[in-house]
């Protein structure tokens, strides 16, 4: 191991030592140390569908997508630069984000609900603390019975509403997966009766551009109306407990299904940005934001709720559409959707709430989603249960910029790599299935060499495969990999 990276690997080490020693925050579960911090605040979170990291202005000062809401978001609030997804792909980042836990420690079956029974998510959690709560979007975690053929006129199984959320309004999966229809609640409104052709566009590769794949559809369904009438039930929702319950805390998990495929920008937007149906989709989506900002501003609800931004994976861009269009989808990142290296999974993350947390401030803390399990356990003051949460951690001292000693996570996984301080490293092949089959070109990594290990303060790019000349870093991220998997957990108890 050469005398540079040593040293940052004992440094490392030693910083993550302490901070286990001392009880500090890098085990912290559940807060309640911040007297400044109010209980029950409403929470909506908003996760858009394959946004890159690179997109958002505050993240990309050369972005050519207009982002002024989520620009916005950032300046009145906190902007995290080294937040991850616990996946490179819909179901994974999902199930991570509602658990606390690692999604490899369950299977991925999308014929089946994935969520255990009985599993807490956040929203039981805050449904336990008083809260009314809603998912309005994209479920992609599987319905009871989906494996088989659904009977759409019976009570659908295993969705939000049997995972702790009071009200749901969405689809099953993605906008380019049949078939093609609403549910409301545990109900489907209308069944996907009609078929529909499949859809592509010229001069992209085929999993891009106003993709979708024939199936059934419902009566009346189309796919550029979703973004609108997602954003509208939204709105719906907080102007209806507004009205009825008053001050009560509600929280909204507003799973937008774009910028994803199909890209189906509508009216004005279209020619807004200035890299095609893509960067005008995410624009669209930067104004779905800005109508539920409105709409909490217009109920008076601005300072009292909590609204976290983010993505649930890296984009479908290619270097061809880079070299086409002049714009990086994740910025300096390396990978893209599917991939494991950075932008597959780190992911564009602000959070905004008013007198609390501090505007204008940027964090360089190592976050997941699945740490938004005990960071909401910590907002409302409780402990999590043992057989909750298994890899979340508490990041409400980061959003409130208070010092940790020694960082808050021990070590992160995502997607197929495990990381620690500046270290990362990936078992395999970076290259996810779509770089490899879309991308052209043959990968960095010619497959001779077990893993790629790279140290991201020196190399954020990931240009430079460390992994032969550092035996000994290998060898401790697999150990500790390792404990993780066999443990069930990587939380301390």
């Amino acid at each position: 191991m050469d005398t540079l990276n040593r040293r940052s690997f004992l440094k490392t080490s030693v910083l993550l030592s302490a901070a286990f020693v001392s009880g500090g925050c890098a085990r912290s579960r559940a807060a309640g140390s911040s007297t400044r911090v109010p209980r029950r605040p409403n929470i909506v979170f908003i996760m858009a569908d394959d946004m890159g990291y690179g997109d958002p202005g505050c993240f990309n000062p050369h972005s050519k997508t207009p982002t002024p809401a989520i620009d916005r978001l950032a300046r009145e609030g906190v902007r995290f630069t080294d937040a991850h997804a616990p996946g490179a792909w819909c179901v994974p980042s999902r199930y991570g984000l509602l658990t606390g836990r690692y999604p490899f420690r369950t299977t991925l079956d999308v014929t089946h609900s994935i969520i255990e029974n009985g599993r807490m998510t956040i929203a039981s959690l805050l449904k336990q603390n008083g809260y009314h709560t809603a998912c309005i979007g994209k479920w992609h975690l599987g319905l009871e019975g989906e494996a088989e053929k659904l009977d759409f006129s019976k009570p659908m199984r295993g969705g939000p509403i049997d995972h702790g959320f009071d009200y749901f309004f969405g689809m099953h999966a993605s906008l380019d997966i049949p078939p093609y229809y609403y549910i409301e609640n545990d109900r489907c409104v209308a069944a996907p009766a009609e078929h529909i052709q499949a859809s592509s566009s010229p001069n992209v590769t085929p999993v891009q551009g106003a993709f979708w794949r024939e199936g059934g559809i419902a009566p009346g369904f189309k796919h550029e109306d979703v973004l609108p009438l997602f954003t509208e039930k939204v709105t719906g929702f907080i102007r209806e407990h507004r009205a009825q319950q008053g001050n009560a805390p509600f929280f909204v998990y507003f799973a937008l299904a774009a910028p994803h495929t199909p890209w189906l920008p509508t009216g004005s937007f279209k020619g807004m940005s200035g890299c095609g149906d893509y960067g005008d989709f995410v624009a669209q989506v930067d104004s779905a934001v800005e109508t539920v900002l409105k709409t909490l501003e217009e109920l008076e609800l601005e300072e009292n709720t909590l609204v976290i931004f983010t993505s649930d994976n890296g984009p479908v861009w290619f270097a061809a559409d880079v070299a086409r269009y002049g714009h990086r989808s994740t910025g300096l990142l390396r990978g893209m959707k599917s991939d494991s290296y950075e932008g597959g999974h780190r992911m564009p993350f602000v959070a905004r709430w008013p007198n609390i947390i501090p505007q204008g401030s940027v964090s360089n803390e190592l976050i997941c989603f699945t740490d938004m399990l005990a960071t909401f356990a910590a907002i409302v003051g409780t402990e999590l249960p043992q057989n909750a949460g298994e890899d979340s951690y508490n990041v409400l001292p980061a959003m409130l910029g208070e010092p940790c000693e020694g960082g808050i996570r021990e070590a992160l996984v995502a997607h197929l790599s495990i990381r620690q301080g500046d270290w990362k490293l990936i078992f395999g092949d970076g290259e996810g299935n779509l770089s490899r089959r879309y991308g052209g070109g043959e990968p960095r990594n010619p497959r001779q060499i077990p893993g790629e290990l790279f140290n991201l303060a020196e190399d954020i790019g990931e240009t430079t495969n460390l992994y032969e000349s550092n035996p000994e870093i290998v060898a401790h991220l697999s150990k500790l990999m390792d404990k993780y998997r066999e443990e069930g957990r990587s939380v301390a108890r």
